[in-house]
């Protein structure tokens, strides 16, 4: 079915009660820029990035990976059946990617210098494993924004820049989705080459040189999950009319790709002689064992349950499963050394969830303008 935009009221009651917390979120940034990390935060020398990078950045580009999942089963494998999944995804993926690019804004000491990492060229350090990952979600972004510029355009057919711009964009477009997939591939890898530097600060149960192989299996299944997840999202909130049965291979697929992760991992540990530490029931043992649990659940979900509740919530858990462990790589399993704690502040913990709602009330008004989604819509968010 074709995408349609779903012409419903934005101004309703939940989109107020996000915009209203997306403006205490902003509050809070002003803030954050007048006063300094040091008055807004609980970081330190010893956990110099906290929720700001361990979420909005590395749990939530792979949870914004839905454009990367799809359009490697679309264009690489060819499956075409998923292609009405092509435009959310994206759509989620540019909101998330946004979101990550501005939550390292708040992040650096000098945020008003970031305009140099793309443009000093000849200072480039090129063994940077965070240098990758910066330019990369850059042009990522960007990449997503001519993806999705197809479905903006659309909204005026007949206007003269949609009829000169539509016929470029489609002929390029399989240049532009190659990039869509080999962007995320290299950074989403360098994340987690970038705790491998770490060295013995990262806890024996979570450091691998296999981290960056890991780390890109579970973005691809958090990706796909996050997919059945808005699709979910939307048939709730917009009544909209999902193809569950295409939603049903789809998380299967993801459930498939992190029970070997499970499997790869446990392997990784007898490999490396550390499988006795499983058995200490320590907090890394007890998270280990609760992430694992998590990453199970989905695969035993999924067995023989096609009705969207199930999807939904086999989703819910392998999004959680993932983000788990992507947030324990770089915070909990994280040791500096003695005296050292982090547990981020109120502003941090509260610009976090007001980013958050701006992500959901920009997606709720661009589904309901533009076409995006596919069936009809009854009721609005």
């Amino acid at each position: 079915m074709k995408p349609k935009a779903l012409n419903l009221p934005i101004w309703t009651r939940p989109f107020k009660f996000l915009v209203a917390f997306g403006i205490l979120g902003i509050v809070l940034i002003v803030w954050r820029f007048a006063a300094g990390l040091g008055a807004t935060t609980a970081m330190s020398d010893g956990y110099p990035w906290g929720i700001w990078i361990a979420f909005d950045v590395v749990t939530g580009t792979a949870l914004a990976c839905g454009g990367y999942a799809v359009a490697i089963l679309c264009y690489v494998f060819n499956k075409g059946k998923y292609h009405p999944l092509i435009r959310p995804a994206i759509l989620t993926s540019m909101l998330g990617y946004s979101i990550a690019g501005f939550s390292v804004l708040l992040d650096l000491g000098r945020p008003w210098n970031v305009w140099k990492v793309p443009t000093f060229v000849t200072s480039w350090n090129l063994n940077s494993a965070l240098l990758e990952v910066a330019l990369c979600i850059m042009a990522y972004n960007v990449v997503l924004l001519i993806e999705l510029s197809p479905a903006i355009l659309e909204k005026w057919p007949n206007a003269k820049i949609p009829k000169i711009a539509l016929p470029i964009l489609n002929k390029s477009m399989v240049w532009i989705a190659a990039l869509g997939v080999l962007l995320p591939t290299m950074h989403q890898s360098s994340l987690g080459a970038l705790m491998q530097l770490t060295g013995p600060k990262l806890n024996a149960l979570w450091s691998t040189p296999f981290l960056p192989f890991f780390f890109l299996i579970t973005c691809l299944a958090m990706g796909a999950a996050a997919v059945v997840f808005e699709s979910s999202f939307s048939f709730l909130a917009f009544k909209t009319e999902p193809d569950v049965p295409i939603l049903a291979k789809l998380i299967r697929l993801a459930s498939w790709g992190v029970f070997i992760f499970v499997l790869l991992r446990f392997a990784d540990l007898a490999r490396m002689g550390k499988l006795a530490l499983i058995a200490k029931f320590d907090l890394y043992g007890i998270v280990f064992w609760i992430e694992t649990l998590l990453f199970i659940a989905p695969f035993i979900m999924t067995f023989g349950h096609k009705d969207l509740g199930s999807l939904f919530r086999a989703a819910m858990v392998l999004m959680f499963a993932g983000g788990l462990y992507r947030f324990d790589t770089f915070l909990v399993a994280y040791d500096p050394g003695p005296g050292w704690h982090y547990f981020p502040s109120v502003p941090e913990m509260f610009i976090t969830l007001g980013l958050v709602a701006i992500e959901v009330a920009i997606y709720s008004a661009v589904v309901k303008t533009f076409p995006i989604l596919s069936g009809r819509a009854q009721e609005a968010l």
